[in-house]
Protein backbone atom coordinates (compact mmCIF):
# COMPACT_ATOMS: atom_id res chain seq x y z
CA UNK A 1 0.00 0.00 0.00
CA UNK A 2 1.39 3.38 -0.57
CA UNK A 3 0.05 6.10 1.59
CA UNK A 4 1.89 9.24 0.37
CA UNK A 5 -1.10 10.12 -2.23
CA UNK A 6 -3.70 10.01 0.89
CA UNK A 7 -1.33 12.04 3.06
CA UNK A 8 -0.85 14.67 0.35
CA UNK A 9 -4.46 15.53 -0.44
CA UNK A 10 -5.41 15.37 3.47
CA UNK A 11 -2.61 18.13 3.58
CA UNK A 12 -3.18 20.11 0.15
CA UNK A 13 -6.59 19.83 -0.91
CA UNK A 14 -8.66 18.51 2.13
CA UNK A 15 -8.89 21.72 3.98
CA UNK A 16 -10.99 23.16 0.79
CA UNK A 17 -13.50 20.16 0.85
CA UNK A 18 -17.14 21.74 1.08
CA UNK A 19 -18.70 19.85 3.16
CA UNK A 20 -17.93 16.83 5.65
CA UNK A 21 -20.05 13.96 3.14
CA UNK A 22 -17.53 15.45 0.56
CA UNK A 23 -14.45 14.87 2.80
CA UNK A 24 -15.26 11.06 3.87
CA UNK A 25 -16.25 10.22 0.26
CA UNK A 26 -13.33 11.86 -1.39
CA UNK A 27 -11.18 10.07 1.45
CA UNK A 28 -12.11 7.16 0.77
CA UNK A 29 -11.07 6.63 -3.00
CA UNK A 30 -8.10 8.24 -1.96
CA UNK A 31 -7.39 4.84 0.48
CA UNK A 32 -9.03 2.58 -2.04
CA UNK A 33 -7.11 3.80 -4.90
CA UNK A 34 -4.00 3.13 -2.45
CA UNK A 35 -4.52 -0.35 -2.25
CA UNK A 36 -6.77 -0.38 1.41
CA UNK A 37 -9.59 -2.84 1.17
CA UNK A 38 -12.26 -1.00 2.52
CA UNK A 39 -16.11 -1.89 2.18
CA UNK A 40 -17.24 1.74 3.69
CA UNK A 41 -16.61 4.90 6.12
CA UNK A 42 -18.35 6.41 8.51
CA UNK A 43 -17.43 10.06 9.92
CA UNK A 44 -18.83 11.08 12.98
CA UNK A 45 -18.34 15.22 14.43
CA UNK A 46 -20.57 16.26 17.62
CA UNK A 47 -23.40 18.80 16.72
CA UNK A 48 -23.95 22.33 18.97
CA UNK A 49 -27.93 22.33 18.70
CA UNK A 50 -30.80 21.81 20.75
CA UNK A 51 -32.14 18.57 19.62
CA UNK A 52 -29.38 16.92 17.39
CA UNK A 53 -26.34 15.91 19.29
CA UNK A 54 -23.96 14.32 16.48
CA UNK A 55 -23.94 13.84 12.61
CA UNK A 56 -22.98 11.05 11.03
CA UNK A 57 -21.88 10.25 7.33
CA UNK A 58 -21.48 7.05 6.06
CA UNK A 59 -19.74 6.30 2.88
CA UNK A 60 -20.45 2.64 0.47
CA UNK A 61 -16.96 2.35 -1.12
CA UNK A 62 -19.13 0.18 -3.88
CA UNK A 63 -21.38 2.89 -4.73
CA UNK A 64 -19.31 5.68 -3.87
CA UNK A 65 -22.99 7.30 -1.71
CA UNK A 66 -23.11 9.03 1.41
CA UNK A 67 -25.57 9.08 3.75
CA UNK A 68 -26.33 11.02 6.96
CA UNK A 69 -27.40 9.65 9.87
CA UNK A 70 -28.14 12.18 12.76
CA UNK A 71 -28.03 11.65 16.63
CA UNK A 72 -29.85 12.77 19.63
CA UNK A 73 -29.20 13.02 23.49
CA UNK A 74 -28.16 9.88 25.28
CA UNK A 75 -26.75 8.60 21.91
CA UNK A 76 -22.94 7.28 22.23
CA UNK A 77 -21.38 9.39 19.65
CA UNK A 78 -20.19 7.20 16.73
CA UNK A 79 -22.37 4.42 17.40
CA UNK A 80 -24.36 4.86 14.28
CA UNK A 81 -21.11 5.00 12.41
CA UNK A 82 -20.22 1.27 14.10
CA UNK A 83 -23.56 -0.02 13.78
CA UNK A 84 -23.68 0.49 10.13
CA UNK A 85 -19.94 -0.55 9.13
CA UNK A 86 -20.31 -3.79 11.30
CA UNK A 87 -23.00 -4.73 8.76
CA UNK A 88 -20.46 -4.03 5.82
CA UNK A 89 -17.39 -6.13 7.59
CA UNK A 90 -14.54 -6.02 9.97
CA UNK A 91 -13.87 -2.43 11.19
CA UNK A 92 -10.98 -0.31 12.29
CA UNK A 93 -11.96 3.09 14.40
CA UNK A 94 -9.26 6.20 14.40
CA UNK A 95 -9.20 9.17 16.99
CA UNK A 96 -9.47 11.88 15.61
CA UNK A 97 -6.43 14.14 17.22
CA UNK A 98 -6.85 15.24 20.49
CA UNK A 99 -10.46 15.44 20.21
CA UNK A 100 -12.25 12.02 20.15
CA UNK A 101 -15.11 12.81 22.13
CA UNK A 102 -15.87 15.32 19.56
CA UNK A 103 -15.19 13.00 16.59
CA UNK A 104 -14.66 9.33 15.12
CA UNK A 105 -13.63 8.18 11.95
CA UNK A 106 -14.47 4.79 11.33
CA UNK A 107 -13.63 1.85 8.37
CA UNK A 108 -14.97 -1.42 7.23
CA UNK A 109 -12.57 -3.74 5.71
CA UNK A 110 -13.57 -6.66 2.91
CA UNK A 111 -11.56 -8.22 5.01
CA UNK A 112 -10.04 -8.27 8.25
CA UNK A 113 -7.49 -5.18 8.56
CA UNK A 114 -3.42 -6.40 9.00
CA UNK A 115 -1.52 -4.71 11.68
CA UNK A 116 0.08 -2.71 9.08
CA UNK A 117 -3.06 -1.41 7.42
CA UNK A 118 -4.78 -1.04 10.82
CA UNK A 119 -1.61 1.38 11.72
CA UNK A 120 -1.99 3.33 8.35
CA UNK A 121 -5.24 4.16 8.97
CA UNK A 122 -4.54 5.26 12.26
CA UNK A 123 -1.99 7.53 10.71
CA UNK A 124 -4.50 8.88 8.04
CA UNK A 125 -6.46 10.07 11.28
CA UNK A 126 -3.72 12.05 12.89
CA UNK A 127 -3.37 13.67 9.62
CA UNK A 128 -6.86 13.99 8.58
CA UNK A 129 -7.28 16.24 12.37
CA UNK A 130 -6.41 19.37 11.19
CA UNK A 131 -8.96 19.67 7.98
CA UNK A 132 -11.94 18.23 10.05
CA UNK A 133 -11.78 20.62 12.42
CA UNK A 134 -11.70 23.22 9.92
CA UNK A 135 -14.91 20.89 8.95
CA UNK A 136 -16.53 20.60 11.93
CA UNK A 137 -16.35 24.39 12.89
CA UNK A 138 -18.31 24.96 9.68
CA UNK A 139 -20.47 22.28 10.27
CA UNK A 140 -20.82 23.49 14.13
CA UNK A 141 -21.89 26.96 12.39
CA UNK A 142 -24.26 26.06 9.82
CA UNK A 143 -26.31 23.57 12.63
CA UNK A 144 -26.30 26.98 15.10
CA UNK A 145 -27.52 29.28 12.04
CA UNK A 146 -30.14 26.68 10.92
CA UNK A 147 -31.13 26.16 14.26
CA UNK A 148 -31.71 30.08 15.10
CA UNK A 149 -32.16 31.56 11.53
CA UNK A 150 -33.67 29.00 9.70
CA UNK A 151 -32.48 27.08 6.18
CA UNK A 152 -32.61 29.36 3.89
CA UNK A 153 -31.64 32.77 6.04
CA UNK A 154 -28.51 30.73 7.66
CA UNK A 155 -27.45 29.66 3.72
CA UNK A 156 -27.98 33.39 3.51
CA UNK A 157 -25.22 34.41 6.12
CA UNK A 158 -22.88 31.65 5.35
CA UNK A 159 -22.80 32.41 1.47
CA UNK A 160 -22.29 36.68 3.03
CA UNK A 161 -25.24 38.25 2.12
CA UNK A 162 -25.32 40.46 5.27
CA UNK A 163 -25.88 43.88 3.38
CA UNK A 164 -29.06 45.88 4.42
CA UNK A 165 -31.91 46.24 2.38
CA UNK A 166 -31.42 43.27 0.10
CA UNK A 167 -33.22 40.38 0.01
CA UNK A 168 -35.04 37.76 -2.58
CA UNK A 169 -38.59 37.80 -4.35
CA UNK A 170 -40.19 34.22 -3.39
CA UNK A 171 -43.24 32.85 -5.21
CA UNK A 172 -44.27 30.37 -2.72
CA UNK A 173 -47.54 29.05 -0.59
CA UNK A 174 -47.43 30.56 2.32
CA UNK A 175 -48.64 29.80 5.60
CA UNK A 176 -49.42 32.14 8.95
CA UNK A 177 -50.80 30.39 12.11
CA UNK A 178 -50.89 31.42 15.49
CA UNK A 179 -52.79 30.72 18.92
CA UNK A 180 -55.37 31.90 20.17
CA UNK A 181 -56.51 33.86 23.31
CA UNK A 182 -52.72 32.88 23.60
CA UNK A 183 -52.34 36.23 26.10
CA UNK A 184 -54.77 35.46 28.69
CA UNK A 185 -54.07 32.11 28.79
CA UNK A 186 -50.20 33.16 29.76
CA UNK A 187 -51.53 35.59 32.08
CA UNK A 188 -53.03 32.90 34.15
CA UNK A 189 -50.55 30.46 34.21
CA UNK A 190 -47.41 29.32 35.15
CA UNK A 191 -44.61 30.62 32.63
CA UNK A 192 -42.86 26.88 32.58
CA UNK A 193 -46.12 25.82 31.37
CA UNK A 194 -46.38 28.53 29.35
CA UNK A 195 -43.57 27.67 27.31
CA UNK A 196 -43.93 23.72 27.41
CA UNK A 197 -47.45 24.64 25.58
CA UNK A 198 -45.38 27.06 22.97
CA UNK A 199 -42.91 24.11 22.23
CA UNK A 200 -45.23 21.74 21.69
CA UNK A 201 -47.30 24.06 19.46
CA UNK A 202 -44.41 24.81 17.35
CA UNK A 203 -43.52 21.12 17.57
CA UNK A 204 -46.65 20.74 15.79
CA UNK A 205 -46.41 23.28 13.03
CA UNK A 206 -42.85 22.92 12.61
CA UNK A 207 -42.73 19.72 12.09
CA UNK A 208 -45.33 19.71 9.85
CA UNK A 209 -44.56 22.20 7.84
CA UNK A 210 -40.85 19.89 7.43
CA UNK A 211 -42.37 16.85 6.29
CA UNK A 212 -44.01 18.50 3.23
CA UNK A 213 -40.99 20.40 2.25
CA UNK A 214 -41.89 23.79 3.46
CA UNK A 215 -39.80 26.09 6.31
CA UNK A 216 -40.18 28.10 9.07
CA UNK A 217 -39.02 31.53 8.18
CA UNK A 218 -40.20 33.19 11.72
CA UNK A 219 -41.48 32.24 15.26
CA UNK A 220 -43.38 35.90 16.26
CA UNK A 221 -44.70 35.37 19.73
CA UNK A 222 -46.95 32.44 19.75
CA UNK A 223 -47.34 32.88 15.40
CA UNK A 224 -45.31 31.08 13.10
CA UNK A 225 -44.81 32.11 9.07
CA UNK A 226 -43.96 29.88 6.60
CA UNK A 227 -43.17 29.17 2.78
CA UNK A 228 -43.64 26.12 0.08
CA UNK A 229 -41.69 27.57 -2.28
CA UNK A 230 -42.39 26.82 -5.97
CA UNK A 231 -39.86 24.64 -6.79
CA UNK A 232 -41.84 22.91 -10.01
CA UNK A 233 -45.28 23.52 -10.40
CA UNK A 234 -47.52 26.30 -8.20
CA UNK A 235 -50.46 23.36 -7.79
CA UNK A 236 -47.19 21.14 -6.09
CA UNK A 237 -46.08 23.36 -3.23
CA UNK A 238 -50.40 24.39 -2.58
CA UNK A 239 -51.10 21.00 -2.47
CA UNK A 240 -47.94 20.69 0.02
CA UNK A 241 -49.24 23.50 2.20
CA UNK A 242 -52.66 21.98 2.58
CA UNK A 243 -51.49 18.45 3.95
CA UNK A 244 -49.12 20.68 6.02
CA UNK A 245 -52.14 22.44 7.20
CA UNK A 246 -54.32 18.54 7.48
CA UNK A 247 -51.50 17.72 9.87
CA UNK A 248 -51.09 20.68 11.80
CA UNK A 249 -54.50 19.83 13.14
CA UNK A 250 -54.50 16.14 13.25
CA UNK A 251 -51.82 16.88 15.69
CA UNK A 252 -53.31 19.58 17.14
CA UNK A 253 -56.53 17.50 17.90
CA UNK A 254 -53.57 14.70 19.55
CA UNK A 255 -51.91 17.64 21.79
CA UNK A 256 -55.24 18.89 22.98
CA UNK A 257 -57.02 15.46 23.71
CA UNK A 258 -53.30 14.87 25.86
CA UNK A 259 -53.54 18.15 27.28
CA UNK A 260 -57.02 17.21 28.49
CA UNK A 261 -56.14 14.21 30.09
CA UNK A 262 -53.80 16.39 31.89
CA UNK A 263 -56.24 18.55 33.38
CA UNK A 264 -54.80 21.56 30.90
CA UNK A 265 -57.19 23.85 28.61
CA UNK A 266 -56.76 22.87 24.92
CA UNK A 267 -55.07 25.06 22.43
CA UNK A 268 -56.83 26.50 20.01
CA UNK A 269 -55.36 27.92 16.81
CA UNK A 270 -55.73 30.06 13.78
CA UNK A 271 -54.24 28.88 10.42
CA UNK A 272 -54.38 30.59 6.59
CA UNK A 273 -53.01 29.40 3.50
CA UNK A 274 -52.51 31.81 0.84
CA UNK A 275 -50.30 31.78 -2.61
CA UNK A 276 -47.80 34.97 -4.21
CA UNK A 277 -44.67 36.57 -4.44
CA UNK A 278 -43.20 37.69 -1.34
CA UNK A 279 -39.84 40.00 -0.76
CA UNK A 280 -37.84 38.06 1.80
CA UNK A 281 -35.25 40.70 2.99
CA UNK A 282 -32.45 41.96 5.30
CA UNK A 283 -33.70 44.63 7.23
CA UNK A 284 -33.17 46.24 10.32
CA UNK A 285 -30.27 48.87 11.83
CA UNK A 286 -26.80 49.44 10.55
CA UNK A 287 -25.72 47.07 13.28
CA UNK A 288 -28.66 44.73 13.70
CA UNK A 289 -30.33 42.99 10.90
CA UNK A 290 -32.80 40.76 10.91
CA UNK A 291 -34.51 38.08 8.02
CA UNK A 292 -38.46 39.64 7.54
CA UNK A 293 -40.71 38.61 4.75
CA UNK A 294 -42.59 42.23 3.21
CA UNK A 295 -45.32 42.22 0.53
CA UNK A 296 -48.59 42.00 -0.42
CA UNK A 297 -49.11 38.08 0.13
CA UNK A 298 -47.67 38.46 3.71
CA UNK A 299 -49.94 41.06 4.60
CA UNK A 300 -53.28 38.67 3.10
CA UNK A 301 -52.49 35.71 4.55
CA UNK A 302 -51.76 37.34 8.19
CA UNK A 303 -55.15 39.37 7.53
CA UNK A 304 -56.60 36.00 6.70
CA UNK A 305 -55.91 34.04 9.96
CA UNK A 306 -57.38 36.88 12.07
CA UNK A 307 -60.67 35.82 10.06
CA UNK A 308 -60.72 32.43 11.79
CA UNK A 309 -61.97 33.12 14.94
CA UNK A 310 -64.94 35.04 13.17
CA UNK A 311 -65.54 32.41 11.26
CA UNK A 312 -65.30 29.81 13.64
CA UNK A 313 -62.46 27.80 11.79
CA UNK A 314 -59.38 26.94 12.49
CA UNK A 315 -58.02 27.09 8.67
CA UNK A 316 -58.49 29.27 6.23
CA UNK A 317 -57.42 29.41 2.61
CA UNK A 318 -57.75 32.46 -0.09
CA UNK A 319 -59.21 32.00 -3.64
CA UNK A 320 -55.70 32.37 -5.07
CA UNK A 321 -54.20 29.38 -3.79
CA UNK A 322 -57.61 27.19 -3.82
CA UNK A 323 -57.92 28.27 -8.07
CA UNK A 324 -54.07 25.94 -7.75
CA UNK A 325 -55.29 23.46 -5.13
CA UNK A 326 -56.32 19.68 -6.35
CA UNK A 327 -57.81 18.90 -3.28
CA UNK A 328 -61.07 19.74 -3.11
CA UNK A 329 -61.60 22.90 -0.56
CA UNK A 330 -65.39 23.93 0.62
CA UNK A 331 -65.75 27.79 -0.45
CA UNK A 332 -67.16 30.04 2.36
CA UNK A 333 -67.78 33.16 0.15
CA UNK A 334 -66.09 36.41 -0.16
CA UNK A 335 -64.92 38.92 2.92
CA UNK A 336 -63.10 41.88 3.02
CA UNK A 337 -59.97 42.11 4.90
CA UNK A 338 -58.70 45.07 6.98
CA UNK A 339 -56.12 46.73 5.11
CA UNK A 340 -57.11 44.46 1.78
CA UNK A 341 -58.58 46.80 -0.77
CA UNK A 342 -60.22 43.96 -2.40
CA UNK A 343 -62.48 41.16 -1.18
CA UNK A 344 -60.92 37.41 -0.81
CA UNK A 345 -62.18 34.58 -1.49
CA UNK A 346 -62.67 31.83 1.04
CA UNK A 347 -62.25 28.63 1.55
CA UNK A 348 -61.65 25.86 4.17
CA UNK A 349 -60.84 22.37 4.13
CA UNK A 350 -63.79 19.77 3.81
CA UNK A 351 -64.58 18.00 6.72
CA UNK A 352 -63.52 14.18 6.33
Amino acid sequence: MNLPAPLSWLVDEAGTSPNPERFLADLGRQLVDAGLPLAGGALTLAAPHPIVTQRTWLWHSKTDAVIEALGFAGTVLGQAGRDWLGDLGPTCEATIGETPDNSVLAWAGTRPFTATEAANLNQIARFAAAPLAALAARAALSALLEAYLGRRSAARVQAGALSRSTGETIRAALLCADLRDFTALSEATEPTIVIAALDAWFDRVAGAVHAFGGEVLKFIGDGVLAIFPVTTTATEACEAALRAATAIRAGMAHLDATRASQGLPPLPFGAALHFGDMLWGNIGAADRLDFTAIGPAVNLVSRLEGLCKPLGQNILISGSLAAEAAMPLASLGDHELRGIAEPCAVFTLVET
